[in-house]
């Protein structure tokens, strides 16, 4: 074995840990299709089911995880729920998520898809919160027909942000100067070449107030218990313990993965079910917990800083698209505490 081919062994060897890791070279695609496996049996024979579907991590249209070979979010969600649409054992699906939001697009597309696949089959949607379902993670939470967090589950976080920055003051110091050339006056706005004008702001601010607007709205038609006095508080881009969020009608209970199995149940009208994971082929699912959702980690240096590409966020890792971490303009629902 060459050198930097021992070199890249190692690398992946300290990327993955002690994880139960499969490797397979070439073979059929179609042969990664999810499949699905029992986690918690009922016992008896030709017993109804309820999935587990997982969505965690940074919500956003693309490949996640370490040098970006994870799976899309979006497409994931999407394939899970087919496959439980087409799963006449299914009775109903638990969401679990541990997410701090994502793209304001990508967000609405996974709300859209779960509202799609309740209205297509009349199967229930149980959210079940875990350490994190804030901004765009309590967007989507907003679909199910109930929600169930953990007394420490930190969510809510209602709210749109857009992060702009400017290198112009850096690149004069050095002698360099950026001049672009565009069609109207508020074509560059945002630019990390040019300053931010007020005309600029006011373009940016109205469409983060149009968002918002979205936002809010959701939670409105979908969060009736939330009361009108305490409306305007719970969705000004605070967070709020899982305690906090029953109190104030964001949730509908406090509990665990049993409790969200039982109202799973109870809403689909079955006494009875195994509990079932889908996942890819050599996906080790021994529980209900095995490769439970957990943002995925960027693992920090000896100082604590968080090697570019990755964002910590409390006590999680989160990899950050670099339409967030690096220069360019997006629309987030998330939640990203201030210094980071």
């Amino acid at each position: 074995m060459r050198l930097k081919h021992f070199a890249c062994l190692l690398a992946l060897l300290a990327a993955v840990g002690c994880s139960p890791v499969n490797l397979t070279i070439g073979g059929d695609p179609s042969d990664n299709a999810l499949r699905a496996t029992v986690v918690d049996d009922a016992g008896g024979f030709d017993n109804d089911s309820v999935a587990v579907i997982d969505v965690s991590g940074l919500i956003h249209n693309g490949r996640s995880g370490l040098f970006g070979g994870g799976e899309n979010p979006v497409a994931l969600l999407d394939e899970q729920l087919r496959r439980a649409a087409d799963d006449s054992d299914v009775k109903a699906v638990i969401l679990r998520i541990n997410s701090p939001g994502g793209t304001v697009t990508a967000s609405d597309v996974m709300y859209r898809q779960v509202m799609r696949f309740k209205e297509k089959t009349g199967k229930p949607v149980i959210a079940l919160m875990m350490d994190v379902a804030a901004s765009g993670g309590y967007y989507l939470a907003c679909a199910a027909d109930a929600v169930v967090a953990y007394p420490t589950t930190v969510t809510a976080s209602i709210g749109v942000i857009v992060q702009t920055i400017s290198f112009k003051g850096a690149m004069t110091r050095v002698g360099i100067n950026a001049e672009a050339l565009t069609s109207g006056p508020n074509k560059a706005a945002g630019s990390p070449l040019g300053d931010l004008t007020p005309e600029h702001r006011a373009v940016l601010q109205k469409m983060v107030d149009d968002f918002y607007k979205r936002f809010v709205e959701k939670v409105r038609k979908h969060r009736p218990s939330i009361p009108p006095d305490q409306f305007a508080a719970m969705t000004d881009g605070r967070i709020v313990s899982g305690d906090k969020a029953l109190s104030a009608g964001l949730v509908d209970h406090l509990g665990d993965l049993h409790d969200a199995f039982r109202l799973a149940k109870s809403a689909a009208g079955i006494d009875k079910a195994d509990l079932i994971r889908y996942h890819r082929k050599h996906r080790y699912v021994g529980s209900p917990y095995a490769n439970a959702p957990s943002p995925i980690a960027s693992a920090p240096g000896a100082s604590g800083h968080v090697p570019p590409g990755g964002v910590q966020v409390n006590l999680l890792q989160l990899n950050v698209p670099e339409t967030f971490a690096g220069s360019s303009v997006g629309f987030y629902y998330l939640w990203l505490p201030a210094g980071r």
